[in-house]
């Protein structure tokens, strides 16, 4: 008897549609796997016979063929034993086959017949909507995450049992509710680092305040015990609240990360950290199996990279192409992904290696070859694709001790919304640009047109600093965020400055 449902592979971060066709005719035993399966895959056979007799069912005495097709498509994974297994149930009339015609199933089985999660749940999800599949069964730790795309009915199933119950009809199981989105920036008391928690760094809170509203890439360059760190992790909570669009897209490449977690969408801006050991792969993704790197876990979020010069140079010179076209491409042998990579770049990093140049109190033991080579590891084209340069220096032991709250992450979070709601209007229409750091030349001529005093002074920094054609731009972009939180419509002087000077910490500039 031959049987056809479906189930989903991923790739990238989207899903495609498989079709699972079980066929048993003829002599013969045993089960055959077609359609470019992977180990994981061909090691079902023996997981499945596992789980249907704990279950209480049996395996077709006579041949069984089972094809995944599209066939030159790659299947990997353990998430196509639930489909295969339900296909020969179907093909063997344990279960009616009309109720898996229109069904995608998706699920690992473990030998006593339970259901296991599985990742990658929903881009599955869109993809079954998307080929017009009205219901998924999945497993249930994955139903609320597949719940959220709506148009398709989601069933939770915990064993081989419950589905058979399910598709027999036997069970008055109704599908899964997914939990109500509600934007992270309005439920209060939500984010645990606020901050008012940091004392003094005026200058480099609006700085930071400044790479929120635009989207803009920082470098926070100080001695340590300056407050980097503190005010790096701070970022998330100044950041405007996840649209729908952007949360489902940010829930996606966790969904295929295998992090997505139970609670639906996530409604938090992206904070990740990686050590400065982390290898390249696990930095833009790839592997053997490909899989989303933590550029693209940061995705519409922060990617924060502390102690900059300690990574490994191979690994910083890959995020040339993230920072500038906001995607990664992954290209492999046997396989060629893009992952979406629009973050905002967060560094930190010590002015030298025993971390004391420019200290106002404490002498730097560096020499100036040691302090040369060690601002050298960051490669000038690096630095160039990143927007702002800030010195952090020392607080003072009067502000340390001051009792009094500083500014509240909501007030400064009030700011930032405002100018990306400018930057919305403005780019409206602009496909794929949402702040003034996307920005293109064309864009750049058109939104940021100086005046005469504008463009003397912006002309007489490129010379003394000795400044490249790319940070002309990022101090125009810089200077065009600048006024739209002041709420103006052209660009002054005022503005060039303040943006000129969030490149003072350039490599030949710098310190000197």
């Amino acid at each position: 008897m031959f049987v056809r449902t479906y189930a989903g592979a991923v790739v990238g971060i989207d899903a495609v549609t498989v079709t699972v066709e079980v066929n048993i005719a003829g002599g013969g035993m045993g089960l055959s796997l077609v359609g470019l399966p992977d180990n994981a895959v061909k090691e079902s056979e023996e997981r499945i016979r596992a789980a249907f007799e704990n279950s209480g069912e049996r395996m077709a005495s006579r041949k069984t063929v089972v094809n995944l097709a599209p066939a030159d498509l790659r299947k990997e994974g353990a998430a196509f034993d639930l489909p295969i297994a339900v296909g020969i149930l179907a093909a063997t009339e344990r279960v009616a086959p009309a109720s898996v015609a229109d069904t995608l199933f998706v699920g690992e089985l473990s030998l006593d017949g339970s259901v296991k999660p599985v990742r990658g749940i929903l881009p599955v999800a869109v993809g079954a909507r998307r080929e017009g599949i009205p219901r998924l069964v999945v497993p249930q730790a994955n139903a609320a995450e597949a719940a959220v795309v709506e148009g398709v009915q989601v069933y939770g199933v915990g064993s081989l049992r419950e589905v058979i119950a399910l598709l027999n009809g036997e069970t008055d199981a109704a599908p899964a509710e997914a939990p109500v989105f509600e934007a992270l920036p309005h439920r209060p008391g939500r984010y645990d680092e606020d901050f008012a928690d940091v004392k003094g760094q005026p200058h480099v809170k609006r700085a930071l305040e400044i790479a929120a509203a635009g989207g803009h890439n920082v470098l926070m360059i100080g001695s340590p015990g300056s407050g980097k760190t503190m005010l790096a992790r701070r970022m998330p909570s100044i950041l405007p609240p996840l649209s729908a669009d952007e949360a489902l897209e940010t829930t996606k490449i966790h969904s295929v990360a295998g992090l997505a977690g139970s609670g639906g969408l996530l409604s938090q801006r992206p904070f990740r950290a990686p050590h400065h050991t982390v290898s390249q792969v696990a930095l833009i993704g790839g592997g053997q199996s490909p899989h989303p790197g933590e550029v693209s876990l940061a995705h519409n979020g922060i990617l924060f990279l502390d102690e900059l010069p300690e990574f490994g140079r191979s690994a910083l010179e890959v995020l040339r192409q993230p920072l500038e076209e906001k995607r990664i491409t992954v290209a492999r042998a046997r396989y060629r992904v893009q992952y979406p990579a629009n973050f905002t770049l967060v560094a930190a990093m010590n002015p030298c290696p025993c971390g004391y140049y420019n200290h106002p109190a404490k002498e730097c033991t560096c020499s100036a070859g040691a302090v040369h080579r060690y601002m050298g590891r960051i490669s000038g084209p690096l630095l160039d694709r990143i927007d702002m340069h800030i010195e952090v220096t020392p607080v003072p032991p009067s502000e340390l001790a001051d009792a009094a709250p500083g500014e509240a992450s909501a007030a400064v979070r009030e700011r930032v919304c405002r100018a990306r709601e400018v930057q919305r209007r403005r780019f409206e229409g602009c496909g794929g640009v949402h702040t003034n750091a996307m920005m293109n030349a064309a864009m750049l001529r058109e939104h940021c047109r100086l005046d005469a005093a504008s463009a003397a002074l912006l002309e007489q920094a490129m010379q003394r600093l000795s400044l490249s054609a790319r940070a002309y731009d990022r101090i125009l972009k810089v200077a065009r965020t600048i006024a739209d939180l002041a709420g103006r419509e052209r660009i002054e002087p005022l503005d060039v400055a303040e943006a000129i000077n969030y490149r003072s910490l350039d490599r030949e500039n710098w310190g000197k």
